[in-house]
């Protein structure tokens, strides 16, 4: 049978309106039923029926305080100045709190203003009226009273309103079930990896390890889904249509992870348009374009695209909303706040696009930092605070616009960030992970603009923090001559880190025997450099000048990274034969170094920020032996004099 390739460009509110279209021409949203569960298991659930009382709560008169059960008529009169003597069993008998009334007794004296007198009499100073300080049959619950709705979310005051009410167990909402099919020939199952690397055998090129279902499935399951992940199946269209039409006997929701485009081997929307109707095959929307959106057997069927970002954005657009409406809930709405965004951002201009960000407050202003925006770049999806959405047709965000940011993490967390932009080092993000263990509710945001970047950050206030490792080859100084010419007016603190050694990074065994920066303009070395304005693009470009070497006649000069360690994954790929970078990245990767510079690293920080309540947590981590133990643990640090000021 011919391929039939198409994809479509479907605004997104008309992406949603085509696929509700098709879920009601085949019948609408299919409730799973109802099931019974102990109320130990319900919390979260919705009821599938209205819960009624069997029993009354209390279900006999009780004692509300602790005291004498007596017949109120027999206490009229009794004050503290006139007080009134009861004799024990006949007119009085002690009672706790909760204990069943006496059957002649109506009311409690409270065990504070009873005085015995003897072992057959006791003195009160106040009287009683009728019912005082007794819980009546039924005061909070009555038999065959309606407890809880059906359709009602159940939190865990209400399961103890049914159980008070006589019920063990509740009538919920089945949880629907998500199939979770992924694609793929070079698909490798975490399991299959992880032993195949106990074994010696590293994952070979072009296999990929499978993941992403391991992402969705706990996204589902967070909705209040039951998710299913199913083995991988090969890029073949007879094995996807058996695997599609096993999943339609398991599961309300159908999800197909890859095969989503239009390639050779892109087989999810041929397969789902043959066993049922295909609603839409692209959305103007980034990530995910190529999302499929469709009806299979009367159950929603989605094709969602392979990159880690793509799935994730798709299946909050699109999947979440349906697990939530088969359980009779609506998706809650997440906080959403202003931002001002912290550089500029080009934009398709005929495309919906959610950027993730990390936020921080900074001088009173909430700051948006874009994180890396491709697809596949999974540690997106971990270091987001929030999604920042640019409509179609906007083109873009200048640095400083404000922008609507929907929040995925806890607004109190962000309040106790602390925001790094500028060069990046190993040792901030080993920093990070120690301002945790010393201050758990404090955070690291960093973005890796380069060191230069930092500095204008920290110009437009978008930082508290700026890394920095600048060479003025005028004066051969660090940091300083820089500081004074981007921020003339602010009074900042540079506060040391660390020395390190940068060199270069090199294959194990360093084939090519690269010792000097000459040996960068031989035939058959290739280059992975830096973006300009970080310092080790600087330092580079100075050391190049003092060697009169021509940097345009090296090869892969122009390439480049925002990294160390994206210099070094280019070094291990074979895209580049030597890189500039540090030894801890060389180290990190298995790769040999060549060290050829020693360098100055400093966080530049303006002072209302460096004596700041916010930063205590990393003045006392820059003075932790422990700290410093680990920064020169990765090799390459000479981190004796780290927490100096300049």
């Amino acid at each position: 049978m011919p391929r039939k390739y198409y994809l479509e460009d479907r605004a997104l509110d008309d992406a949603i309106s085509r696929f509700e279209a098709a879920l009601a021409r085949a019948g609408g949203l299919r409730q799973p039923e109802a099931e019974t569960v102990p109320l130990a298991e319900a919390r979260e659930r919705v009821t599938a029926a209205p819960v009624w009382a069997v029993r009354s709560s209390p279900h006999y008169h009780a004692a509300a305080m602790d005291g004498i059960a007596v017949r109120a008529a027999d206490t009229v009169g009794a004050t503290e100045a006139a007080p009134r003597r009861l004799a024990l069993v006949h007119q009085a008998v002690w009672i706790d709190t909760g204990d069943p009334m006496p059957p002649d007794a109506d009311a409690v004296v409270m065990a504070e203003h009873v005085q015995p007198i003897d072992e057959a009499t006791v003195e009160i100073g106040a009287a009683v009226a009728p019912w005082q300080h007794v819980r009546p049959m039924g005061e909070d619950i009555v038999a065959t009273e309606l407890v809880i709705p059906e359709g009602h979310h159940l939190r865990p005051v209400d399961l103890g309103a049914i159980a008070a009410a006589g019920h063990a167990t509740v009538q919920v909402r089945r949880r629907p079930r998500v199939a979770i099919i992924p694609t793929g020939t070079e698909l490798v199952t975490i399991e299959a990896a992880a032993a195949q690397e106990a074994r010696g055998e590293p994952v070979r090129a072009g296999e990929i390890v499978e993941f992403n279902s391991l992402i969705l499935a706990g996204m589902v399951e967070e909705w209040g889904g039951q998710a299913m992940r199913l083995p991988p199946v090969p890029d073949r269209r007879e094995l996807l249509r058996a695997a599609v039409e096993a999943a339609l006997d398991l599961a309300d929701i159908i999800v197909v992870n890859a095969g989503s485009s239009a390639g050779s081997e892109d087989y999810t929307a041929a397969v789902l348009g043959e066993l049922g109707e295909v609603a839409v095959h692209g959305a103007a929307i980034r990530p995910g374009h190529p999302v499929i959106l469709g009806v299979v057997a009367g159950k929603p069927a989605l094709g969602l695209p392979g990159y880690p970002v793509s799935a994730a954005l798709t299946a909050e657009l699109f999947l979440r909303p349906l697990v939530y409406r088969l359980q009779g809930k609506e998706p809650p709405r997440r906080p959403e706040l202003k931002a001002v965004i912290s550089r500029k951002l080009l934009s398709p201009i005929g495309e919906d696009e959610f950027v993730r960000v990390t936020l921080g407050q900074v001088d009173g202003r909430l700051i948006a930092t874009p994180l890396t925006r491709g697809a596949g770049v999974v540690m997106s999806l971990v270091r987001a605070d929030g999604i920042a959405r640019i409509p179609r047709f906007s083109e873009g965000l200048h640095a400083g616009a404000e922008v609507a940011v929907e929040l995925v993490r806890d607004q109190a967390a962000i309040e106790r960030t602390l925001v790094a932009i500028g060069s990046h080092d190993l040792a901030l993000d080993l920093l990070g992970s120690h301002l945790r263990r010393l201050a758990p509710d404090t955070r690291l945001s960093s973005a890796n603009v380069g060191s230069l970047g930092g500095l204008l950050a920290l110009q437009r206030r978008d930082a508290h923090i700026a890394g920095t490792h600048l060479l003025d080859e005028e004066t051969g100084e660090y940091n300083r001559p820089f500081v004074r010419r981007v921020l003339p007016n602010e009074d900042i603190v540079l506060v040391h880190l660390a020395y390190r050694e940068q060199g270069f990074i090199v294959p194990p065994g360093n084939p090519l025997g690269l010792a000097d920066l000459s040996d960068l303009m031989r035939p058959g070395v290739r280059l992975a450099n830096r973006q300009r304005g970080s310092g080790t693009r600087v330092l580079l470009d100075y050391h190049l000048r003092r060697a009169r070497l021509d940097p345009l006649a090296i090869v892969g000069y122009d390439r480049e990274e925002f990294t160390h360690m994206a210099v070094a994954a280019a070094v291990l790929s074979g895209a580049a034969s030597v890189g500039m970078g540090i030894l801890a990245a060389a180290r990190a990767l298995g790769l040999d170094f060549v060290p050829l510079f020693s360098e100055r690293y400093d966080l530049a920080i303006p002072r209302r920020h460096w004596e700041s309540d916010l930063l205590a947590p990393l003045r006392r981590a820059l003075a932790d032996p422990a700290y410093k133990a680990a920064v020169e643990a990765l090799g390459g640090y000479d981190a004796r004099q780290m927490g100096e000021e300049l």
